[in-house]
């Protein structure tokens, strides 16, 4: 599978390093102690103004992050009141950075629920609809075109991905093609999760994968681990006008997030928790997208699963997505 077009070209290693792409620092030590642990240390030992200075270089290269985020938590490890403390202050430098009034949650999963999506291959058009309300509900940045949803154009009776089209610019559906968007497939044993050195991403619950963009150090381990290609790299401080900003947000979710993290999608959750749709699911226009609650007998994708031939990709990795495509009879 061809890689985004947003991707920049990955520089080659020095030849002592063990990066993905080799443009970054091992994020460990040998005793597994992170960048972040040692930066904390440092903090209590020199106390917060000798900290400051002595971070001086490395504020140079992330202006945008403040001494607060350096000495936040891992998510999990925060409290109720210490995660109402972390949004009030996201909330406020949103203010800041990008001039827009918004609200940032932090929904929990349901208790008994597992998302699951599939997608009918029959009746996509590859209109890209589902691609632009990502850009939009998740605050991609504007210039780049990010989205968490590539469309790829396919020859009707081939899988063959190396001779799909993800960038095709001329009228569709076209005759002879099928179309196929792919994005996070949410899978039940994520290799993502495994490579992350800070544990900075994770599977919750309700089946979805997120990260926490305020611990992610931006190693891109999880990036080369995925089979699909779903993580994004977040080379620039997203540019968003103002206006254009969804301020219905969620901390796991799509928030803006920071210069040099890795994102992806989460089905949306902080609508899908909140008993709403995904976003890419309200835009199609053919209604391919079927989404819903795994466990719940009575549900669509239930029904869609128990009478249709579903199949997901590269099932021969054993990882168990749960995204699911099917063809009409």
């Amino acid at each position: 599978m061809p890689d985004p077009a947003s991707e920049k070209p990955k520089t080659p290693c020095s030849g002592n390093c063990s990066c993905a792409g080799g443009n970054t620092t091992p994020p460990a030590s040998a005793n597994g102690t992170t960048r972040r642990a040692v930066l904390k240390g440092i903090g209590a030992t020199l106390g917060i103004a000798a900290y400051a200075k002595a971070l001086a270089p490395l504020t140079e290269l992330t202006k945008q992050t403040s001494m607060d985020e350096f000495l936040q938590k891992h998510y999990k490890e925060l409290s109720k009141d210490e995660i109402a403390t972390v949004l009030k202050r996201l909330t406020r430098e949103t203010k800041e950075q990008y001039g827009a009034d918004v609200t940032i949650n932090d929904p929990k999963p349901i208790d008994g629920v597992k998302f699951g999506y599939a997608l009918n291959l029959s009746i996509c058009n590859g209109c890209r609809k589902c691609a632009e309300a990502c850009h939009i509900e998740n605050n991609h940045d504007r210039p780049s075109h990010q989205s968490y949803i590539r469309v790829f154009e396919m020859t009707k009776g081939s899988m063959d991905f190396e001779k799909a089209n993800a960038h095709y610019d001329h009228p569709v559906p076209q005759p002879d093609k099928y179309y196929m968007p792919v994005q996070c497939q949410q899978c039940e044993h994520p290799p993502c999760v495994d490579v992350c050195p800070v544990e900075a991403t994770w599977k919750e619950k309700d089946g979805i994968v997120v990260v926490d963009y305020n611990w992610c150090i931006g190693c891109r381990y999880c990036e080369a681990a995925c089979p699909y290609h779903a993580r994004r790299f977040n080379w620039q401080k997203p540019q968003i006008p103002a206006a254009e900003i969804n301020p219905v947000q969620s901390y796991l979710s799509n928030r803006i997030r920071p210069q040099g993290v890795m994102e992806k999608c989460t089905f949306c959750l902080h609508r899908t928790r909140n008993g709403r749709l995904p976003a890419c699911l309200e835009a199609c226009p053919t209604g391919a997208r079927v989404f819903g609650d795994l466990n719940d007998p009575n549900s669509e994708i239930r029904w869609v699963l128990e009478n249709k031939r579903v199949f997901v990709l590269k099932e021969e990795l054993g990882l168990k997505p749960q995204f699911f495509y099917f063809f009409d009879e």
